[in-house]
């Protein structure tokens, strides 16, 4: 849950004091704290609490071919963050940073693997293809994100790629090629810092 024991405290405390000043009875006030930690439960009993996120998510990372450094700018968080996290030591992160990382990962609210596996090379061959003529084939793209080869036909597209597609559909091609062609994601990693620095790219992620 997102919440701290704390926060949800002041919210009861709050409704409780609103009842009050709307001058409910205590029978109202009683079945509202019911309410609250029949809530509480059912949530705690849903999602994971940000330790056990954090395993998921370090393990998760490393079967992405991800290092924390690599993860932390893809997800605009600092390495510190994504460190404490995975440790368990990490006290508080805010609910939208919290869904977008999980999201880039392709994790849901709980932390299990979406149970539909994006077409990720399909939707990054789209996604590259949208201003050109060519279109991009998915294979020729698993082929050169696994042999870190880049035909000269292609470039401008793995360009518009890099630069512009939404980081959750490249995390989902290179899970995608890394199994096609039977290599470790970590150096399909490799293969697009460097074209990214080739191409001087502008895109924070691959600073």
């Amino acid at each position: 849950m997102f919440y701290t024991t704390k926060n949800e405290c002041a919210i009861e405390c709050a409704i409780v004091n609103w009842c009050k000043v709307q001058s409910l009875g205590d029978c109202w006030i009683n079945l509202i704290k019911i309410m609250c930690n029949i809530l509480h439960n059912l949530c705690y009993s849903t999602f994971m609490n940000l330790r056990e996120i954090g395993l998921k998510v370090g393990q998760r990372r490393t079967d992405l071919g991800l290092s924390q450094d690599r993860l932390a700018k893809l997800c605009g968080l600092s390495r510190s963050t994504i460190h404490h996290l995975e440790k368990g030591s990490l006290n508080d992160l805010g609910a939208a940073k919290l869904l977008s990382l999980l999201s880039l990962l392709g994790l849901d609210v709980i932390t299990q693997e979406h149970s539909k596996k994006h077409r990720g090379l399909d939707m990054a061959s789209k996604t590259a293809s949208v201003s050109y003529k060519t279109k991009l084939q998915s294979r020729n793209l698993s082929h050169s994100l696994a042999c870190g080869e880049l035909p000269e036909s292609i470039y401008p597209h793995v360009a518009t790629l890099l630069d512009e597609a939404p980081l959750e559909i490249i995390v989902a091609a290179v899970e995608e090629a890394a199994a096609m062609n039977h290599v470790a994601p970590k150096f399909i990693w490799k293969n697009i810092n460097r074209w990214a620095h080739e191409m001087h790219s502008p895109r924070s992620a691959w600073a």
